[in-house]
């Protein structure tokens, strides 16, 4: 047999009598000893925690000193059961020293000479952690008998164990029970299996010697040890601790949940000292929002980065915010939000071009509007691919996002009307240089997507602007107008009828794509009748990216977006809608002619333009590079285009170069007609 340490059954005993010599001193003294006792601090400091609408972490953050704490809010009661059956049996009947443990410990270390069962009761352990102090001297232990005392009189049994709930080491920087469940189960402590719940009661004891991902052997039989106290003390029945036993033991460390990441970022440092902040993101949008971004970059490559914002139309809530494809990538600039940065709109302006014009009575979706060569100013606007459609109706310029018939409606207006106009209702527009000119709406101005989203989310809502927000009850009505109902469904039913991506559903949603300048920015902006997204993808130090287009690459990604959302109709249109064909319109919505221009008369129709030569496909032999063009048709004078730029020499046009050429010619009414020639050296 071996023999007795001293030196433990001193510390004991002298335990043993520190708790006589407390019943001694009489009931009066006692109080006052225990009055007297000098607390520490015992606020607890938590990580604050940004929470999604349905109540579940989105991200959480640690507490000053690097440490993962958080609220242990809701607990499985199977957990506090198994707690208190391991470490404090008579925790609800004691006064925060067990003399009856106590007494028993004594007496089995010295017969013994080593601990058989321990002394130390939950209060006393929460002081042991509040302090930071040790249990292996006389003074240790008598400050915590004495602290443990104390806490029992000033917080009652509820707190206490709130602040073991909270303050129990787990291991490296982990303390607390929820922190602890997030990280091996990723889950809160809510619900827990047995095995789950008797791994949490185990691991504070020797928190490092007994993690699962390095020490699985120790963690199991720690956990199995509970397991089996819990079916001798009935707290579990044997069958289920046995089956409890057969749970695999977690091998990795979980990352922390971080949805939204740098939307809750942005909330917490706005909200100083809050730690529980409520959003009205959506967990599940969320996350598939931020797949789509992942899976559009992934395929892409490179430094590309993607934003994504989708928002309620009604109430303005945001349901999902991506700020970046990848926010732990520095090579992709993941720090940065987005969706806050001031990018170019592209062609997503144009719709509220026209939807200005059709309230003010100045256009009409059937009216004929020039799509030909037109300089304002000293400025020549281009289409995207450098062809003219003479004649066209707006519904048709809008669908095909002509830029020429969208810059002279813009001039009728006034860019400083239409700058106005968003501005009302929440969507300003910053313009690089002093006064707004023509250009803003082909993209010359700068707007982030969460304002771009904004300003669609008005015209899904019949023209009355609404703020958005992350924050319950902060997205709302602006109380302005941008344009009427009539204007705002007119655009919106011009916008449905945008052909959809490949494979995916037409006339579901209402749409526009956006290219900026040099390809650095490709956008694609819709609405349904429930909510609005906006997607961006680019590069975030503004390097082009050559072929991303808003086509292309963002379209694709918006309708994966409401594909994972309800589908809900659009609207229909609102009383007083005019919705006939352009022979039926008035008169003076028939064509757009702006003021200082005269409408060309309505005579008999005209011979068609035709270019008679070259004919369209013809292989021409032309050293000299120049071709005769003949035409046939139209209304002069004529306007003679090679690869849409100015190439004629009277009647012939002098060609770039020996290969392939488009020959376009435009008449004065806007028609147009082109033939594509190869031409010989």
């Amino acid at each position: 047999m071996s023999r007795p340490d001293p030196r433990l059954a001193a510390l004991w005993v002298a335990s043993l009598a520190l708790v006589l010599f407390c019943g001694a001193l009489g009931r009066d003294r006692l109080d006052a000893f225990v009055a007297a006792t000098p607390l520490p601090v015992l606020a607890v400091p938590v990580g604050a925690e940004v929470l999604a609408r349905d109540g579940s972490l989105l991200r959480a953050f640690q507490v000053g000193d690097g440490r993962w704490r958080l609220d242990p809010g809701a607990v499985d009661p199977l957990f506090v059961d198994l707690l208190l059956m391991w470490e404090d049996a008579r925790f609800r009947a004691h006064g925060g020293v067990d003399a009856r443990a106590v007494l028993r410990a004594g007496v089995q270390a010295v017969r013994g000479g080593h601990v058989v069962s321990g002394a130390s009761t939950l209060t006393m352990q929460v002081a042991r952690l509040l302090e930071d102090g040790t249990t292996g001297t006389w003074a240790g232990k008598g400050r915590q008998v004495r602290l443990a005392l104390a806490l029992e009189r000033r917080l009652g049994k509820d707190a206490i164990l709130n602040l073991y709930l909270r303050r129990a080491p787990y291991g490296g920087n982990i303390e607390g029970v929820r922190a602890a469940s997030l990280t091996w189960f990723g889950k809160d402590p809510r619900r827990l299996t047995p095995a789950e719940a008797a791994l949490l009661v185990a691991l504070p004891q020797a928190p490092e010697a007994r993690r699962p991902d390095r020490f699985p052997a120790a963690a199991r039989a720690a956990r199995d040890r509970v397991l089996r106290r819990a079916a001798a003390t009935g707290v579990l029945t044997a069958q289920a601790a046995t089956a409890a036993m057969g749970e695999p033991l977690p091998t990795l460390r979980r990352p922390f949940p971080a949805l939204a990441p740098l939307l809750a970022a942005r909330l917490h440092r706005s909200l100083p000292g809050a730690l529980r902040i409520e959003t009205t993101i959506d967990a599940a949008l969320q996350r598939r929002a931020e797949a789509l971004a992942a899976q559009a970059v992934d395929r892409r490559g490179g430094a590309l980065s993607a934003a994504i914002v989708v928002a309620d139309i009604h109430s303005g809530a945001i349901r999902a915010s991506v700020g970046t494809a990848a926010w732990t990538d520095t090579g992709r600039a993941g720090f940065v939000d987005m969706t806050l940065v001031l990018r170019s709109p592209g062609s997503t302006l144009k719709p509220f071009v026209y939807g200005l014009a059709f309230d003010d009575g100045l256009a009409h979706p059937e009216t004929l509007i020039e799509d030909r060569p037109t300089v304002f100013g000293t400025w020549q606007p281009q289409n995207f691919d450098n062809m003219f459609r003479g004649t066209l109706s707006i519904r048709r310029a809008l669908i095909l996002s002509l830029n020429i018939p969208v810059v002279r409606v813009a001039a009728a207006l006034g860019p400083a009307r239409i700058v106005q106009a968003l501005a009302r209702a929440g969507v300003p527009l910053v313009v690089p240089q002093g006064a707004p000119g023509l250009a803003v709406v082909l993209g010359g101005a700068g707007v982030t997507l969460q304002d771009l989203a904004q300003a669609y989310a008005a015209l899904a809502r019949g023209g009355q602007g609404v703020k958005l927000s992350a924050l319950p009850g902060q997205g709302a009505s602006t109380g302005v107008a941008m344009f009427g109902p009539v204007a705002a469904w007119q655009v919106g039913h011009i916008l449905s009828q945008l052909p959809p991506p490949p494979g995916a559903r037409g006339g579901r949603i209402a749409y526009k794509t956006g290219t900026s300048y040099g390809n650095r920015d490709a956008l694609a902006v819709g609405f349904d009748g429930a909510h609005v997204a906006a997607v961006w993808l680019g590069r975030p130090d503004g390097t082009p990216v050559p072929g991303a287009f808003g086509g292309d690459l963002a379209a694709p990604v918006l309708f994966d977006i409401f594909a994972a959302l309800p589908d809900v109709p659009l609207a229909p249109p609102p009383p007083g809608t005019l919705t006939v064909a352009n022979a039926a319109l008035p008169a003076a919505l028939r064509r757009f002619v702006p003021a200082g221009e005269v409408s060309a008369p309505a005579a008999a129709p005209l011979d068609p333009l035709r270019v008679i030569y070259p004919p369209d496909g013809a292989e021409i032999a032309a050293p000299d590079l120049q071709v005769p063009v003949k035409l046939r048709g139209g209304v002069p004078p004529y306007t003679i285009l090679v690869n849409g730029a100015p190439g004629a020499r009277g009647a012939e046009v002098l060609l770039p170069g020996p290969g392939f050429a488009q020959v376009t010619v435009v008449d004065a009414a806007g028609a147009s007609a082109s033939v594509q020639i190869n031409l010989r050296p």
